[in-house]
């Protein structure tokens, strides 16, 4: 937890310091960038860590992120101009990416199936914290100390989870690999699974692989990663889409994923082994994850440009409006338990975002200007709802898989997850600017010349009213209320990808590795609808 707090912590807390930075460091036109090469370097690094964690254990790797963190904390603070804080935040970045991938799987490894969501759970609770303390807390460093302080307060944070990680940390390397095969592909069921184990043969026991990593496919990935978040991330914003640099990045991103792809299918242990997509049970995951990155930007991009336009509330309590979902997501996460056990993974899963496409079809039905509870209430029942969703797959697919898949599995449902919010910034900011650009464009003639041309402009006009004449205010206000209308439309239709995955690639009942069965009464249920999945369909049900 206290490792998670640092990729957490730090998500959140240098967005208020961002005035004073710019004001001591300059580099205003770049800035953006602080946030871009961070998420950059995490989401390009969690297939590669996953692969490593798999291959040489995750104390290593967890060790190794938590020291490339602080080594990018330390040098953030001591950075002399805007493009050496970029590059220290790149440094911090690498260590992110160990971080968010190999913490969750670490916490399926201690844990059988029957703890999982109460662990998974206060997880997610530290995110939910870091949510609300991170803004508050970078805020008053930033006023009172020195924007410096956000950095340097990760290093008690990761020297004390450092030495806890060194000093109690025991890893037990089980190696269930070929176990594994034989549920997700050959469709036996965990029965097989566990005659392989206590009978592996002469040649099983005589085999030890000796550890490979594949280079060459790490760098395609950073390179094929890199451009194509590049792209995204600043296509629309640096420079137009249709643009140069846009397209060069768009096409020299499809070339480096089609040399991706060759290299991968050519290397003894791949990064991104070909079983990742080819079992349904992950690739189902996967699918579904991505289209929650979709569908996370409207609630955390546009709802608070939403309540301080709209509603005419202040960054804190604009930030309030969105914890909402934070602070109820962690809750319905570690109660979603007592529903899988029930009606399956799938099923729960499935009620999940069913029920958040119907929040998110609920928001353009909410009243104009209307109150601050009523976004709050929306988003506390969408925190509830993705807690039934995100949850519940993310326990199915690790324990779907045997410790020497697991850290592979665990990186390929979340970086899907990152590239689908990357993806999703791109496409729900070209909505919103559309749907903006439209109502602008037919203002009344009589306010037309004094409109700002676009969100970020029209965000800022509002802080100031004074500078606006009532009409253009209204008008200003309630064009910014479709526009968030419109991206939260296009989130529903995300939800409605996430659906469809489900319905149509992942299997009824996720299968259970033998893993995942030992200890803990809670695995009996899935155990016993695997059991009899297997017995009943065989192999073309799996």
């Amino acid at each position: 937890m206290l490792g998670m707090a640092l990729a957490a912590l730090d998500s959140t807390i240098i967005a208020t310091a961002i005035p004073q930075i710019v004001g001591d460091l300059g580099g205003f036109a770049v800035f953006s960038w602080l946030f871009s090469g961070y998420l950059l370097a995490v989401t390009v690094t969690l297939p590669v860590y996953g692969k490593l964690s798999d291959t040489f254990g995750r104390k290593p790797i967890l060790i190794t992120g938590i020291v490339l963190f602080l080594a990018g904390s330390l040098a953030c603070a001591g950075a002399w101009n805007m493009g050496s804080l970029i590059a220290f935040r790149v440094l911090q970045g690498l260590g992110g990416g160990a971080l968010q991938g190999t913490v969750q799987t670490i916490a399926a490894d201690l844990y059988p199936l029957a703890q999982r969501p109460k662990i998974q759970a206060k997880l997610s609770s530290v995110w939910a914290a870091s949510a609300v303390a991170g803004p508050a807390l970078g805020g008053l460093l930033a006023d009172y100390a020195d924007w410096r302080w956000i950095f340097l307060v990760n290093l008690p944070v990761g020297g004390v989870a450092l030495w806890l990680i060194l000093r109690h940390f025991v890893e037990d390397r089980t190696d269930h690999g070929d176990a594994a095969e034989d549920i997700a592909e050959d469709g036996q069921g965990p029965g097989t699974a566990v005659e392989d184990e206590r009978n592996p043969g002469p040649a099983r026991a005589a085999r030890t692989p000796r550890p490979r990593v594949d280079w060459p496919g790490a760098l395609a990935i950073f390179a094929c990663g890199g451009l194509l978040l590049t792209a995204l991330v600043q296509g629309g914003v640096a420079w137009p889409w249709l643009s140069a640099p846009s397209l060069l990045l768009l096409a020299g991103s499809a070339l480096c994923g089609a040399v991706t792809v060759l290299i991968e299918r050519r290397a003894a242990e791949p990064i991104i082994p070909g079983w990742v997509w080819r079992r349904r049970t992950i690739s189902a995951v996967n699918l579904a994850l991505g289209a929650l990155g979709l569908l996370m930007v409207a609630p955390t991009v546009f709802l608070p440009t939403y309540a301080q336009s709209v509603l005419g509330l202040g960054p804190v309590a604009a930030g309030f409006v969105l914890s909402a979902m934070i602070l109820s997501w962690p809750v319905s996460a570690a109660l979603s338990s007592h529903v899988y056990n029930r009606v399956g993974i799938r099923t729960c899963a499935m009620l999940g975002m069913a029920m958040a496409a119907l929040v998110l079809l609920a928001f353009p039905l909410l009243p104009y200007p209307g109150a601050a509870w009523q976004p709050a209430l929306i988003m506390l029942v969408l925190g509830a709802a993705l807690g039934l969703f995100q949850l519940p797959l993310i326990i199915g697919v690790q324990s779907s898989v045997g410790y020497a898949e697991r850290g592979t599995a665990t990186a390929s449902i979340l970086f899907c997850r990152q590239v689908g919010q990357s993806v999703g910034a791109a496409l729900f900011g070209a909505v919103a600017n559309a749907t903006l650009n439209d109502r602008l464009a037919h203002a009344p003639s009589d306010i037309r010349p004094g409109l700002p041309h676009d969100l970020d402009a029209v965000a800022h006009a509002l802080e100031d009213p004074g500078a606006l004449t009532a009409q253009a205010t209204g008008y200003l206000r309630r064009a910014v209320d479709i526009t968030v209308d419109h991206v939260h439309l296009g989130a529903a239709a995300a939800a409605a990808l996430a659906l469809l995955a489900l319905a149509l690639l992942a299997p009824r009942r996720f299968p259970v590795h033998a893993d995942a069965r030992s200890g803990g009464e809670g695995t009996e249920d899935l155990v016993r609808e695997t059991t009899d999945r297997a017995q009943g369909a065989g192999r073309a049900d799996t």
